[in-house]
Parts: C-alpha cells; structure tokens; sequence
C-alpha cells in the first residue's frame, strides 16, 4: 500500500516537476551559459567565449549601479511603507465594526487590477497638465501652481512616482496577509493577558507581534521580490527616465537586451539579481523557520 501511495504521489508531483524543469530550470541554466559569452544577435551561432568579463562590466558600470540603487531605495521605501500602512488596517479590520466588511472590499479593490493598468490610471493621475493629484494639492494649498510639480518628468520626482503606484496597489496584499495572521492568533492569549492585567499596548507587543512574525516575514519575503522584479508600472510611468533617476535592474536589463542587443551583458545581470534574490530569500526563510525550531 505504501508503494501504491509513493506511485501515486509521485504521479501527481510529476506534472508540477517537469513545468518547472522546462519553464524554470532549463532557461536559468541558458542564462547562465549566455552570460559567458559576446553574442551577435545578427549571428547567433558566432559565439565568443568572454569568462567573467560581462560580470565585471556589470558591476564595474556606473548606469548598472545606479539603477542597483534604485532598486533597493524603491523596495525598501514601497515595502516598508506598504508593511506600515497593511499592519495598521489589518489591526483595524480585526475588531469587526459596522461597515468593516465594505472597508475591507473598498481597500482589497487595487488587487484586481494589473500593474499595467495600475501604471495607466497613476499616469494620468500624476500629469502635470490635467492630473487630479496636482489639482488636488493646489486646492488645499500645499502648492501655488496646478501645474507646479512635474511627476514624470522630473528627476525629483520620477522614482517616487513608480514607488506612489507601487504602494496603492500592493499594500492590500500585506494587509490581507496579516489580517488573516491576526485572525489566526488564539483568543485565548489575549484573554489571559486581561487576566493578568496587560493593556492594548502590552498585548499588542507580547502577543499579536511575536506571533505574527512568521506570516509577516512571508509576505515580506513575497513583496521584496515582487518589487525587485518590478517593470510594468515603471515603464508605463516614465520608462526609467527621465534620464536614469528611475531607472530599475528590470528596465534597465531588458533596454539591455531589447534595445543594445547585449545578449551576454543582460545575462550577467540577470545572474547577478537572481543571486541577490536568491541571499534575501533565505534570510527571511531562516527567520521563518527560527521560531519553528525554537517552539520544538
């Protein structure tokens, strides 16, 4: 019966193995062979071996870096702004209130969109000409133009733009997230805590943190690479531009492939990102599975 059951099992996983043989595994490994070499798009067939020099131009490039550092300003500042503003609905949804249920819909609204036409409607929403967010702020007097600041196509501005986007529609994932970690928390600890006499704050520390640490490193670890891999809404936005203020690894390597034809430089950094991804994950997979361990 057991080597029915292993047959079985195995028999089911086989589907989701081979799909990622195929779809993940094998281009990773064309990559990585890729980002060896000088490759002519007009004749792919004429290779030149290169070692690691499309690896040292990457990290030797002053463009490379600088959309580097876009991407950990854009990351660190959507997701901890996200993590912030979903950590306080979520506490605020989970005492049930009149209305909370239509709060809740409004709020997850953002998540049925594409990023695609996230980018769009922010695009609109940011025109310096006939934006509704400018227009706003000239009418409770925060500027003295409608006109005055010019979202897309500052340099000041570019980047927080995409990171504005960014947040309004992922922050419903983190609150979601963590409002079902909440959710999942037992009563019975915060009935012992009003025993003991501990108040909202108390509880609040010693109790709903330390047990949500494990679903928030999850949704963390989800949205750091989600925004790492960011594209679409920074190429509807400004393309990376204007110039590279708001340039990202992910713009910044497909102009790379698409636009210079540098099929082995844009490898290289895709190794490079994969590797940085790679180091992040296993932090917060670490700081997962610590609490596990300690609890055993």
């Amino acid at each position: 019966m057991k080597v029915r059951n292993g047959a079985l099992s195995t028999m089911f996983f086989m589907p989701a193995a081979l799909f990622m043989l195929v779809f993940l595994v094998f281009p990773i490994l064309l990559l990585l062979r890729d980002s060896f070499f000088h490759i002519d798009l007009m004749d792919p067939a004429a290779r030149e071996f290169v070692g690691l020099a499309n690896y040292i131009d990457s990290l030797s490039s002053k463009r490379f870096l600088t959309s580097l550092w876009n991407t950990v300003i854009y990351i660190v500042t959507a997701v901890g702004v996200e993590f912030l503003i979903g950590l306080t609905l979520a506490l605020l949804l989970s005492n049930a209130f009149k209305g909370s249920q239509i709060l809740r819909t409004i709020l997850l609204t953002p998540l049925m969109l594409a990023p695609l036409v996230s980018g769009l409607i922010w695009k609109f929403m940011l025109n310096d000409q006939f934006g509704i967010v400018n227009w706003t702020l000239y009418k409770i007097g925060i500027i003295s133009d409608p006109h005055q600041i010019l979202w897309l196509s500052d340099s000041r501005f570019s980047l927080l733009s995409t990171i504005i986007a960014d947040i309004w529609l992922t922050t419903p994932f983190i609150m979601l997230v963590l409002l079902a970690g909440i959710q999942g928390i037992s009563k019975s600890l915060y009935e012992s805590a009003d025993i003991d006499g501990a108040n909202k704050w108390h509880k609040f520390r010693y109790i709903t943190i330390p047990c949500l640490i494990p679903v928030a490193s999850v949704a963390l670890l989800i949205r750091i690479i989600d925004a790492a891999r960011t594209f679409d809404i920074v190429w509807v936005l400004t393309q990376g531009g204007p110039g590279f203020s708001s340039e990202l690894l992910s713009t910044y390597m497909y102009k790379t492939l698409t636009r210079y034809g540098q099929v082995g430089h844009s490898s290289a950094m895709a190794v490079i990102f994969i590797i940085i991804l790679l180091v992040l994950s296993s932090f917060f997979i670490a700081k997962i599975w610590s609490p596990r361990k300690k609890n055993a």
